[in-house]
């Protein structure tokens, strides 16, 4: 009788225990972060970003000063779009076709200077344009990279901290941010970041330096 009481109370000690191991998993994914899934639609009307910047300029815990131009303030596309970007904290890869927005620019290089590695690939004829971000982008010390086909280097996305992807039909440009119907989708999901991830370091290497011709074959 006592060895079957003993049992009796083993048994329910082993199921509280499973019981208590079982709210204990479930407490645990419920806590877990959802991975993110964002849709942006443009165009974005002209806003001040500015506050946002100097933010991010400020590094975290830094009240934000209120930037006393006209413009509205608050939320809107292009500043949830640089809230994307400036979440970055090791990486960022770059794979546009045009880039000339100074708000994003602004963005990248206060990455760059946080210490955040940074790399970007675009078209070779774009970035030679009146306007373009990249000849300041190299110059605050940033790699780039661009192609010599004669086709156009037409992606349009980023990846931040090898997790999140940005990707859609948005140009990075002024013109398209505010005038065009765009789409940007944000997404932390591996199976679709992985791919996205091969294309960039393919065309990287690609795209070497060590790798440009400067004559045609037939002029040696």
């Amino acid at each position: 009788m006592w060895a079957a009481g003993a049992q009796r109370r083993a048994g329910l000690a082993l199921a509280a225990a499973v019981a208590a191991l079982g709210l204990a998993l479930a407490l645990a994914v419920w806590r877990r972060p959802r991975p993110r899934r964002e849709v942006i639609f443009f165009p974005s009307r002209p806003s001040c970003t500015e506050a946002l910047l100097a933010e991010a300029a400020a590094g975290p815990g830094a009240a934000a000063r209120p930037c006393p131009c006209p413009l509205p303030h608050g939320d809107c596309p292009l500043s949830r779009l640089l809230r994307r970007l400036l979440s970055a904290r090791r990486s960022l890869e770059i794979c546009l076709f045009a880039f000339s927005s100074p708000q994003l620019g602004h963005a990248v290089r206060l990455l760059h200077r946080r210490g955040v590695r940074v790399r970007i690939v675009t078209d070779a004829q774009y970035m030679g344009l009146q306007g373009s971000q990249i000849g300041l982008l190299r110059h605050a010390g940033i790699q780039v990279r661009h192609d010599q086909e004669s086709g156009y280097m037409h992606h349009k996305f980023a990846i931040v901290d090898r997790r999140m992807l940005i990707t859609g039909s948005l140009n990075w440009t002024t013109q398209a941010i505010q005038s065009n119907r765009e789409n940007v989708l944000v997404m932390e999901d591996a199976e679709y970041v992985k791919p996205f991830l091969d294309e960039f370091e393919r065309i990287w290497e690609e795209y070497n330096p060590v790798n440009y011709r400067f004559f045609s074959k037939d002029n040696k």
